[in-house]
């Protein structure tokens, strides 16, 4: 069975993409999850994984072939356990880096975890390929490694141009985790895969993350959009970026190592969302008035910095960090994955009313269910293959072994050093003790 060491697996897109992994077969994963011990990580995990899975099927999946691997990112050595880091050394096949702070307005939060936290990784996986070698390192990136665009639709050989203003910090620091990917494991088969604006599920309405889906609310129910409406938005589902960023990592023959996960030349117009948006149900249609966009932008400027008990603080504060994307009119090319693997997204069109209804009427949270009362989930522990190393070194000392029966010389000569001799059986029990910890603590997990 193949290990994938898998970050971020408590995120939005963490929680599809190890999701899509335990969907595929022979795969294993280990989860760097921040936590202080596998019990208490479990209990995490179940809180994003619940939107797309019952206990049962949780409990199934984390018994059977879900390591949990207490850390964090921006600690030293990751914060892992010298015997956890050794267990990871020795049996992973793959990593799959996705964990990543998207918080746009915070330089030191994407430094210390964009950065700091990836280099970190990088380290890891440099002890992993120089162990027993890695067959794939998958990076998540983003298309806003582009940088600052206008209308155009940027080729995928054209995304990173170093000369470029960057959007904001976020953006900026995924620039640099891509050029570190491709710096630091030149002898592993590396993937970078980019995932454009991702917002919701096709399949359902539900979601967990709000942040994006907020903002296009406040835009839906305002009277006059202030955009033109040819404009574009590259808008993915978040299932088609999982399931792409999985097939994609578990294949052996790429043909390409960059992969945008964009809708591309297929991307919509506000015009032919807000069509469908009305089509389906929606209560009002706003105007569109390009020429108020200067004064919309001072507004949310202005409006961001009000207090936070201000009704429009919120929604100008998030508008101020997405409002750059979502007016420059700039898609991203997205012919690797179609060639590829023959996929392309769903129409944000097709399930926008759905998505936006269910935020909306939930107060913009998810109805999330508590652990279930009294049930307990086997925890595996990877120390316990781990042991398969040092269980081969064993021979070698077995040779010292080979010089006792020098020692039983003296113990013919001395018949009443015999005593000692029977004693050494009672030395035995403390070691079938060890065994039975041993076997206590796989329990426990």
């Amino acid at each position: 069975m193949d290990t994938i060491f898998l970050t971020g697996a408590t995120g939005y897109i963490g929680t599809y993409l190890a999701d899509a992994l335990l969907r595929a077969d022979g795969t294993r994963l280990a989860l760097l999850v921040r936590t202080q011990d596998r019990e208490a990580g479990v209990q995490r995990l179940w809180k994003p994984w619940q939107l797309l899975m019952d206990f049962e099927t949780f409990r199934a999946r984390v018994a059977e072939r879900v390591v949990v691997i207490p850390g964090d990112l921006t600690a030293p050595d990751l914060g892992i356990s010298a015997e956890d880091r050794r267990w990871l050394r020795e049996n992973t096949d793959s990593v799959l880096h996705c964990a990543a702070s998207l918080n746009r307005k915070s330089a030191k939060a994407c430094f210390n975890v964009n950065l700091r936290g990836t280099l970190s990784i990088l380290k890891l996986a440099r002890e992993m390929q120089d162990t027993r070698g890695l067959r794939r390192f998958t990076d998540v990136s983003t298309v806003a490694v582009a940088g600052f665009r206008k209308n155009e639709c940027v080729a995928e050989g054209d995304m990173v141009d170093w000369d470029r203003s960057d959007y904001d910090p976020y953006a900026r620091t995924k620039k640099f985790c891509e050029h570190m990917v491709e710096e630091l494991l030149p002898d592993v088969s590396t993937v970078v895969v980019r995932p454009a604006t991702v917002l919701g599920d096709d399949r359902f309405p539900e979601t967990i993350q709000f942040d994006m889906v907020r903002a296009f609310v406040w835009l839906a129910q305002m009277p006059v959009l202030p955009f033109a409406p040819q404009w574009r938005m590259d808008i993915v589902p978040v299932n088609f970026v999982a399931e792409s960023a999985a097939a994609l990592h578990l294949r052996d023959d790429l043909p390409y190592r960059t992969f945008n996960l964009s809708a591309g030349l297929g991307s919509e117009t506000y015009r032919d969302v807000l069509e469908a948006l009305v089509r389906d149900g929606f209560e009002r249609s706003p105007r569109f008035a390009p020429a108020l966009n200067p004064l919309f932008t001072g507004l949310v400027d202005k409006g961001a910095g009000g207090p936070r008990h201000w009704p429009t603080t919120l929604p100008a504060s998030l508008m101020k960090v997405f409002l750059p994307y979502l007016t420059n009119d700039t898609v991203y090319d997205n012919g690797n994955v179609v060639r590829t693997l023959g996929r392309t997204p769903t129409p944000f069109s097709r399930y926008a009313f759905g998505l936006l209804r269910f935020a909306e009427q939930g107060n913009f949270t998810y109805p999330y269910r508590d652990w279930p009362e009294g049930e307990t989930v086997p925890v595996l522990e990877p120390p316990a293959p781990a042991k398969k190393a040092p269980a081969k070194k064993a021979p070698a000392k077995k040779a010292p072994a080979k010089k006792a029966p020098a020692k039983k010389v003296p113990a013919k000569m001395a018949p009443a050093k015999k005593v000692p001799a029977q004693k050494a059986p009672a030395k035995k029990a403390p070691a079938k003790k060890a065994s039975a910890k041993k076997a206590s603590a796989k329990e426990q997990g």
